[in-house]
């Protein structure tokens, strides 16, 4: 049976875009569908805007912090022009659409807009046009969850995020993953009343412990109001433009905007999913098998939609690894143990491998090694701000096992650790290396006693 297409990618974000640019170039036929936007949610609405936002959001402590250096007070107050850094990333974005365009392009693939719609084992369609192709993957990725309250047609998601038509002047931030405490950070930075809510006894589950307890320290005194153990339960419009939110604990409060960031889902409402075999896990991902094929043999999926690490850099190197599985037969060889990760609140959270509480769970005796101090530039900006380092070393082996950052640049640091670590290196190596002075990165290499 002739095909259209050898390989069909629905969804032009970063795994879609990998696996349909390597297929091309290892001389299969490809075609691309997407229905928003080039690039996915990394590109437009995750990743890349949001760590423009941090920049920018930076800047009135470093305003702050410079007096202590010499630099005498400014003429005048410095002003965020909200719409300025809204329009100035959003052309940045447009221009890396437009990188994505040529990068498939100049590849071969060919970039069908619209919304695909799989009919059968080979079939998609795309408004009026039916298409076939050999195989298909799935690479969709995830959308907001929307919260149920009443009034929640007003609140504002992780995506309307980028797009404020105004910059609000009190702020609730509802949600306890990492995409709700970034913003949080950049609203309180960008000169908002904010105030984070989580029904949770502490946020940024999954985490290390004390790297939890830390940051919950470091950025209330950054001036973020949190409320644990409380939640969003309705929302009212006022006459002005502001909104009354009711909270579980009896409390209300008048807010110009609520920012809903409760968590992703895999998107796949509309996607024909009942006219395959594919099945879906009981959280709603795409169940996938070590080939990322789905339980339609034709039928492949990666990246956030099938739940494995909703991370852009995994969703590339699956992308990747299937189609050179499928068009090269190279096998898959991909590891998701020790994936670095990078939190971008304020200060930065850079992790990897095994938190204290994982290790205590496998039954793994560790040495913990930790440093609290103070970074040398707070020495004369006046910025009450802390670092917090902290090595998970296996006593038998010595081995490190997993290392964790609070403080400025703390991503930048751990991708370089996280080598050493996936390398094997033990504690040893990490003694006999000699550090870089002064920097708070060389703290990782002389924590010589153990904590506990």
């Amino acid at each position: 049976m002739g095909f259209d297409y050898d390989y069909l990618v629905i969804g032009a974000g970063s795994g879609g875009v990998r696996s349909a640019r390597i297929a091309a170039s290892l001389g299969a036929k490809v075609a691309i569908i997407e229905d928003l936007y080039l690039g996915g949610t990394c590109v437009n609405v995750g990743c890349v805007p949001k760590k423009l936002f941090v920049y920018a959001s930076e800047f009135s402590e470093e305003f702050a912090a410079a007096q202590g250096f010499g630099w005498s007070q400014f003429e005048s107050q410095p002003k965020l022009d909200w719409a300025k850094l809204r329009d100035n990333k959003s052309n940045e974005i447009q221009r890396l659409n437009g990188v994505y365009e040529k990068i498939l392009a100049s590849a071969g693939v060919e970039i069908i807009s619209g919304t695909g719609v799989i009919q059968g084992a080979h079939d998609v369609k795309v408004g009026d046009r039916c298409i076939s192709s050999e195989r298909i993957l799935i690479a969709t990725g995830g959308w907001p969850k929307k919260p149920s309250y009443p009034g929640a047609e007003y609140v504002l998601n992780s995506n309307d995020f980028f797009y404020m038509q105004e910059l609000p002047k009190k702020v609730i931030v509802e949600g306890g993953g990492y995409i709700a405490v970034e913003f949080a950070g950049i609203l309180n930075g960008l000169g908002c009343d904010t105030e984070l809510v989580y029904r949770g006894p502490l946020f940024l589950r999954g985490f290390d412990q004390e790297i939890r307890q830390f940051v919950a320290e470091e950025i209330q005194k950054k001036g973020v109001k949190v409320s644990f153990e409380d939640q969003v339960i309705g929302l009212k419009k006022n006459s002005d433009t502001s909104f009354e939110v009711s909270l579980k604990s009896g409390r209300t409060t008048d807010v110009n905007a609520v920012v809903s960031a409760i968590g992703r889902e895999p998107k796949i409402a509309g996607l024909g999913l009942e006219n395959t075999n594919v099945k879906t896990t009981s959280q709603g991902f795409i169940q996938v098998n070590d080939s990322f094929q789905t339980d339609e043999p034709s039928i492949y999926a990666v990246g956030d939609v099938i739940g494995r690490a909703a991370l852009t850099p995994v969703a590339l190197a699956e992308g990747m690894a299937l189609a050179k599985f499928l068009f090269a037969k190279t096998p898959i060889n991909i590891h998701y143990d020790n994936i670095a990760t990078a939190v971008f609140c304020q200060p930065n959270i850079g992790t990897v491998g095994l938190t204290e509480e994982d290790a205590e769970e496998r039954g793994i005796k560790c040495e913990i090694f930790t440093s609290n101090f103070k970074p040398l530039k707070n020495t004369l900006s006046g910025i009450d701000e802390r670092t917090f380092m902290k090595l998970i070393v296996e006593k038998s082996t010595q081995k490190v096992l997993g290392a964790h950052m609070v403080g400025p640049h703390a991503g930048e640091i751990i991708q370089g650790i996280s080598i050493a670590i996936n390398a094997g290196a033990t504690k040893e190596i990490f003694d006999q290396t000699i550090g870089i002075h002064p920097t708070a990165a060389e703290e990782f290499v002389t924590m010589r006693t153990p904590t506990r």
